[in-house]
């Protein structure tokens, strides 16, 4: 049996999308919560939400119809046991964009048999699907073809027993799309994290003299982005939903040297790496354009993504960008800038900026493929070579 929690006294909150995390839900038995002669199945509220890291283009739109959970992680989509999580007003047509600096977007809440889910998986309609390129061209976003019975995501989560579980869906809209070059077509390949919704976070502000719309700033941990945004109009973003910890802020934008403050400390509130009487400014710099192409055996390898490391004296390595091949030939394009990242503590009293010449223009370029692995390749953005075929 198949609940469906639409508008009742079953839906209780919200399911934001965050960066686009698909749930899998596993687990155990039937709609009815395998409850069976020893009585009924302890209930739960799960509200789950949507954000989305910075993205490579104006808009994103997705139109959800719904959202499918499981306790079993391998039941097959026609199986028994599966909970429908839908929006107030499905489908309902998000721009992900829209969801940056903690924003999230509602999908609905609802009460589940409590337990632990194994499977999520999130169901789109068949149009309304649309990306809109920096030109202002719109494209049609294609989803693949399983997507009838959704999106899969991984998930490991847990819905304790008369109390609400919020969860995180963190959708990175720009790895998620990936050009097909023998079509034209954009392909949605989500690529989500899904996470539950901490409280810490970190703030601050750029200039505005930067591009901010080609601007990013993450979180980030052993080169591991945990979280990423854009800044608003007025310069200052936020690293939102973090757990406590220490965490290496990594801002990037174009014609400008990568900015990095390494441990900056995360509790349970709001940590302000500085404020508007103290705007970080990154100092301007030429950048590099390189291509290249991943192959294993000459073969094209187009499930692969590429992404540049900087290994800076401290806090590093730090991840600077990293983009999808493309679906048909397995190649990749990216700019990195030449000039020296610019590094400072984290310090309650104010930032000191100060260049890092040991990491200027070289870069460790790792490709990373769920059929092959992974493989790396060293680039120099000062020296003359602008290609960087990466082989397996």
């Amino acid at each position: 049996m198949e609940k469906k929690l639409r508008g009742s006294s079953r839906i209780a909150g919200a399911i934001g999308l965050a960066a686009m995390t698909l749930l899998a839900a596993c687990g155990g038995g039937g709609g009815d919560g395998g409850g069976g002669s020893s009585g009924p199945v302890p209930q739960g509220t799960v509200k789950m939400s949507m954000t989305d890291a910075p993205s490579c283009y104006r808009n994103v739109w997705v139109n959800v119809e719904k959202v499918r959970i499981h306790k079993n992680g391998t039941t097959a989509d026609t199986q028994a046991g599966w909970e429908e999580i839908i929006p107030p007003n499905a489908p309902v047509r998000i721009d992900l964009l829209n969801l940056t600096n903690g924003a999230l977007a509602d999908l609905g809440t609802a009460t589940v048999d409590a337990g632990a889910y194994r499977q999520i998986r999130l169901v789109l309609a068949d149009n309304g699907n649309e990306v809109i390129l920096l030109d202002g061209t719109p494209q049609q976003l294609k989803t693949p073809s399983a997507q009838q019975s959704g999106l899969k995501i991984q998930a490991d989560f847990d819905v304790a027993a008369n109390s609400t579980t919020e969860m995180l869906l963190d959708f990175d809209a720009c790895k998620s799309i990936v050009i097909a070059g023998n079509s034209g077509q954009y392909v949605l390949k989500p690529v989500v994290r899904f996470t539950d919704q901490p409280a810490g976070s970190i703030t601050g502000y750029v200039t505005t003299t930067l591009t901010l719309g080609k601007t990013a700033v993450s979180a980030q941990q052993g080169g591991e982005v945990l979280r990423s945004t854009v800044p608003d109009a007025n310069g200052q973003f936020r690293l939102a939903y973090l757990q406590p910890g220490t965490y290496t802020v990594v801002i990037t934008s174009d014609e400008r040297a990568t900015g990095v403050i390494n441990s900056v400390p995360v509790g349970t509130a709001t940590t302000a790496v500085n404020g508007t009487a103290s705007y970080i400014v990154l100092p301007t710099s030429s950048m590099t354009t390189v291509t290249g192409t991943v192959t294993a055996s000459a073969v094209a390898v187009t499930d692969a993504t590429v992404t540049a490391f900087q290994n800076v004296a401290t806090g590093g390595p730090i991840q600077v960008l990293s983009v999808p091949v493309d679906l048909d030939f397995a190649t990749y394009t990216m700019r990195l800038p030449t000039a020296d990242p610019v590094r400072a503590p984290y310090s309650a009293s104010g930032l000191a900026f100060a260049a890092d010449a040991t990491a200027a223009g070289k870069y460790d370029l790792k490709a990373v493929s769920p059929t092959k692995g992974t493989k790396s390749v060293v680039f120099d953005a000062r020296g003359a070579a602008t290609t960087a075929n990466i082989a397996y």
